[in-house]
């Protein structure tokens, strides 16, 4: 005989626990556990082997349709995706409240339209009538979209399943959602999780392209079970700076295309607009070189982005604690590199405040950023601008040594594109020599006047500073 038992779930983690307690184990987070609907334990003797429905099994190299991916109409949109969206697919989108997430998908959604493609745009925050204002405000007012306010999963569903099924079709917002057949609020890890499976079902076995909205937590992780992120074949953070104009829609998970591609964006008063060019839109305003301020060629997917970097160093009286601030890069990679700097070149940046800003909110994971932030600082401490027209790059070891890095060529060919005719950064792997790497003698080739310098260690990029005139 089945037996009930209750359990609780982080509503921030999805982790679950058979006690109620006020602090989850796993998050830490406080008052987030809440009783799921009652797990039924059956009996090990519990027979599953029969009484299903028998499988239908296809050979891999069985002939069929191959899946033509439909374009958005929004190029940045088709790169994040991997070149448009794929019939059939689950994409869950998530990003701050405010950013922009239901004015992109407004804008596609009418471009598909307009194309001649089916979409319906399903709204759980917003009545139909602000939607249709804020559409009527981005100028999509006559674009043949379906639309609706509903937040019942069964509601939903019946009204799809009596008409051909669309091209796209949006859920703004997945925490929004409900279902009858499962106990709980909406926006419950249960809810989240069983509202979730059936869209999926419908939207695979329709072929329907399907977007689900993701509210996010104060960390930036989409809220609601982690599960959810596996059900997907698409996970997307749409990030940016409300004091910037930019947005960035990043594919974190891709089942049908690379990820880390990104789509660059410029928030305009007629809703988001495409940057084809994001290198000078983080370079914009850069005026005469100045002491502190290197280019670095960062590297997004496939993507190369030009961003500045900019170091301050001020010196404090003898018994102040210096303070390290940073803005848009790791603050403990900053402190190896002040380390590596003070042990291996002899510089003293122990009684100096240090601060670092990445230029135009833009935030750096990429480690061959270690050269271009370093030559910042040596600049900013020596008070001796970097060479005009020139571009930093490579990592930085322990031992003072600078490492090749991936994608050399891509990186100095978007500076040579940009009107840079400096580079500076390391030997790549498997060649020897002053005049630099095959990739980077391939684009002085193509670009005559561009100059790549190799350095080796870190001792001597911090000579070319001190010694520039």
């Amino acid at each position: 005989m089945a037996k009930t038992k209750k359990r609780y779930i982080c509503q921030a983690c999805g982790s679950v626990s058979h006690r109620w307690q006020g602090q989850c184990a796993d998050c830490a987070e406080w008052n987030t556990l809440s009783e799921d609907v009652p797990a039924t334990v059956f009996s090990l003797k519990h027979d599953l082997s029969s009484g299903g429905r028998s499988v239908k099994f296809v050979a891999l190299d069985a002939p069929g349709e191959v899946l033509q991916r439909r374009p958005t109409g929004l190029a940045e949109f088709d790169r994040a995706l991997g070149g448009g969206l794929v019939p059939g697919s689950a994409i869950l989108m998530g990003g701050d409240p405010g950013i922009g997430k239901s004015t992109l998908l407004l804008q596609a959604v009418a471009k598909i339209a307009r194309a001649g493609g089916a979409t319906v745009y399903v709204s759980g925050e917003e009545a139909a009538g602000q939607v249709r204002l804020r559409a009527s405000r981005l100028g999509l007012a006559d674009a043949p979209i379906k639309l609706a306010a509903a937040t019942s999963v069964r509601d939903i569903l019946t009204t799809l399943n009596d008409m051909e099924p669309p091209a796209l079709l949006v859920i703004d917002s997945i925490q929004t959602m409900h279902s009858d057949t499962i106990e709980g609020a909406p926006g419950t890890v249960s809810q989240v999780r069983g509202c979730a499976f059936e869209l999926i079902r419908f939207a695979k076995e329709r072929g329907t392209a399907l977007v689900l909205v993701g509210h996010v937590t104060k960390d930036g992780s989409i809220a609601g079970p982690r599960v959810l992120e596996h059900m997907v074949d698409v996970v997307m953070s749409f990030e940016g700076e409300r004091s910037h104009q930019y947005r960035i829609l990043r594919a974190i998970k891709n089942r049908f295309g690379a990820v880390d591609e990104i789509g660059v964006f410029a928030m305009a008063g007629a809703g988001l607009e495409e940057v084809s060019n994001p290198s000078m839109l983080f370079l914009s305003g850069r005026e005469a070189p100045l002491a502190g301020s290197s280019v670095f060629p960062a590297l997004e997917g496939t993507r190369p982005v030009l961003v500045e970097i900019q170091a301050l160093i001020v010196r404090l009286q003898s018994g102040a604690t210096p303070r390290r601030a940073v803005v848009g890069w790791d603050s403990g990679r900053l402190a190896m590199l002040l380390a590596v700097l003070e042990s291996r070149c002899g510089l003293n940046f122990s009684s100096a405040e240090v601060y670092l800003n990445v230029a135009g909110g833009y935030r750096l994971s990429d480690p061959a950023a270690d050269v271009a932030v370093a030559a910042a600082l040596v600049s900013a401490l020596a008070d001796r601008p970097l060479p005009s027209g020139s571009t930093w790059f490579g990592e930085i070891s322990l031992a003072g040594e600078i490492r090749p890095v991936a994608h050399a060529g891509l990186r100095l060919r978007e500076s040579a594109k940009l009107g840079f005719d400096k580079g500076f950064g390391p030997v790549a792997s498997g060649t020897q020599g002053e005049k630099g790497s095959g990739e980077a003698d391939k684009v002085a080739k193509n670009s005559p006047r561009f100059n790549y310098q190799t350095l080796y260690q870190l001792s001597n990029l911090v000579d070319r500073i001190v010694s520039t005139a």
